[in-house]
């Protein structure tokens, strides 16, 4: 095989567009039915509410115990697939660990395999490796090694990643596509090109069918450098290999593709032939979402509605879809609308996730609507709604545009007393803050707000020494 993709510089914009679309393939969910006690009590119903990862489950998987019921290793290694599957990793490692240590489950390779996921995703690649010392060495087969194997890839450890790789292919254990296409996105990620192409060369020289999931990296590859063409083989080779399984999420990546590109036509084809794949009667929740957002991406406003009444007609639709269709309605500036549907969302009662106002908050504040952007958060609180980050951020964006900066510092500390890990604030928002305190001549004030950022690791420690000097009469 030739090398088909051009080595690029200066692409990594396009390659961290395209991260979130190759992640949605490694999502790992179950739909076994959990244990269930004759009256309908089941572990997992207990357990399923516990949604704040501070709070522990071990006491309510003890109570079961306590109250005569049994349990099973099965139900156990689904409960584990289930809250993996909804991003509850911490739970989910609990449950690992009391399997093993409190019910004396035997761990096999499969279930060393998701708690070295679960540690790499709750505590770090540090605590993987000391993990990984403590397994016997008979149980360290292939399972374990592709789990190590993500781990790096996803850190981008190429050397660490390239050394597992290889123990793999001693061991003879390289033999379905799943290695190879962990070290494919890594080397989609760092913009090793050549190196991606020597994966799929490997593979071909072996005998090793392409999955859907070689196949969507290469396309992602294609897209990144705007290689229409490329992307065309690439769903012609999908399209006509009967061994490759293509159902809607592999259209809507096609799609995205193509758009990214600036094929709208072609990405059109592709969304038709992924509507054509949902089935009334199934739950297609996701499907619908990507569909209105790559409609509006379009810029086929028409569709976009004509979606959303198909969605209300064959799904029962919850907040994410509400955001997805304010979202949407919003490439096209359409604030009546988004409003439209935010009214029909807040009829629903449905539980009150703020990302859904925020949608508008943010519109109200940066088109100088303070007054109804602060009439929308208050109405929210009254329902038992919880002002997340977002809201904050947008707030002091919206009080800086209306020159009332001291009120605008008060919203962006409330934000950052809640920030989660990773959330960034505007750097303008944050320069603007500290240019206020020191108009004000309270340095203390501006180094305590500095610190908080840096303690809550909302910026990085460069950034923060950056701030000081600022603070200090030193150019930003």
């Amino acid at each position: 095989m030739k090398l088909l993709i051009p080595i690029l510089r200066n692409s990594s914009n396009s390659i961290s567009a395209n991260r979130n679309v190759l992640n949605r393939f490694y999502v790992s969910m179950s739909s076994k039915h959990l244990y269930r006690s004759p009256n309908g009590d089941s572990l997992y119903r207990r357990i399923s509410p516990l949604g704040d990862p501070n709070e522990s489950i071990v006491p309510v998987l003890d109570q079961w115990i306590k109250e005569g019921k049994f349990v099973v290793k099965e139900d156990l290694q689904n409960m584990i697939k289930e809250l993996r599957g909804y991003r509850r990793y911490k739970h989910a490692l609990e449950v690992s660990y009391w399997m093993t240590d409190k019910r004396f489950f035997s761990p096999q390779p499969a279930d060393i395999a998701a708690r070295i996921h679960l540690l790499f995703k709750v505590k770090g690649l540090e605590e993987v490796e000391k993990y990984l010392n403590s397994i016997p060495r008979q149980l360290k087969g292939f399972h374990v090694y592709s789990a190590l194997l993500n781990c790096y890839t996803s850190e981008k450890r190429v050397q660490k990643a390239e050394e597992i790789m290889q123990k793999v292919r001693d061991m003879g254990l390289a033999r379905t596509p799943l290695c190879y296409n962990f070290m494919m996105k890594m080397y989609y990620q760092t913009g090793s090109w050549e190196k991606m192409d020597n994966m799929m060369n490997e593979m071909e020289g072996k005998g090793i069918t392409f999955d859907q999931f070689t196949l969507m990296i290469r396309l992602s590859a294609y897209a990144a450098a705007g290689d229409s063409d490329g992307i065309d083989k690439i769903v012609m080779m999908m399209e006509s290999d009967q061994r490759i399984t293509l159902d809607w999420n592999t259209y809507s990546i096609a799609a995205e593709m193509y758009l990214k590109v600036g094929q709208g036509e072609k990405a059109l084809a592709m969304l038709t032939k992924l509507e054509g794949m949902l089935a009334p009667v199934k739950k297609n929740n996701v499907a619908f979402d990507l569909l209105l957002r790559q409609y509006a991406q379009a810029g086929k406003k028409e569709e976009v509605r004509r979606v959303w009444d198909l969605y209300k007609q064959n799904q029962p639709i919850y907040n994410k879809g509400y955001i997805s269709m304010m979202n949407s309605l919003m490439k096209f500036d359409d604030i009546e609308g988004a409003e439209q549907i935010f009214e029909e969302w807040e009829s629903r009662g449905l539980s009150y996730d703020f990302r859904v106002p925020n949608i508008l908050i943010g519109v109200y504040c940066r088109n100088g609507l303070l007054q109804k952007a602060k009439a929308l958060i208050d109405r929210g609180s009254s329902k038992g709604g919880v002002p997340s980050v977002a809201t904050w951020c947008h707030l002091a964006s919206g009080y800086i545009h209306e020159d009332q900066v001291s009120k605008a510092v008060e919203a962006l500390s409330k934000a950052v007393s809640i920030c989660p890990p990773k959330f960034k604030p505007s750097r303008e928002t944050l320069r603007t803050c500290v240019e206020y305190w020191e108009n004000q001549g309270n340095v203390e004030k501006a180094e305590e707000f500095v610190r908080s950022l840096e303690v809550k690791g909302v910026f990085p420690a460069v950034f923060c020494d950056k701030l000081r000097c600022f603070i200090n009469k030193v150019k930003l």
